[in-house]
């Protein structure tokens, strides 16, 4: 009895202490995660998740960040989403969610949501 007691006690701690969903901004982001270099190859829908590491953010307003898988890096703008990441460290892996758009002659994706 005191063996099954230990073992959902620590099977408690183990599920208690994992973060499910984490931190979500905006909308839940969804669907297949695609690489960065897909977006640039135009080879992704218009609506795209992508996953990574913030690498560098807006350091005023936090309305836009660059993000980084191991195929290159792009900017995510946050700003018509209705959130800023001014409250999410550097170096924080994301998962976002977002319209790829081009501004000018750079491939950008305009944020629908935000997972950390």
């Amino acid at each position: 009895m005191r063996l099954l007691y230990t073992t959902f006690l620590l099977a408690g701690l183990v599920s208690g202490c994992h973060r499910q969903n984490g931190t979500i901004l905006g909308k839940v982001p969804q669907g297949e995660i695609k690489t960065i270099l897909a977006v640039r190859a135009g080879d992704t829908p218009r609506l795209v998740s992508l996953s990574g590491v913030i690498v560098e953010k807006c350091p005023t307003a936090g309305c836009w960040l660059r993000l980084k898988d191991n195929t290159g890096i792009i900017k995510v703008d946050t700003k018509a989403a209705g959130f800023v990441v001014v409250n999410v460290p550097l170096d924080t892996r994301i998962t976002v969610m977002g319209n790829v758009i081009t501004e000018g002659d750079e491939v950008v994706v305009a944020a629908t949501g935000l997972r950390y």
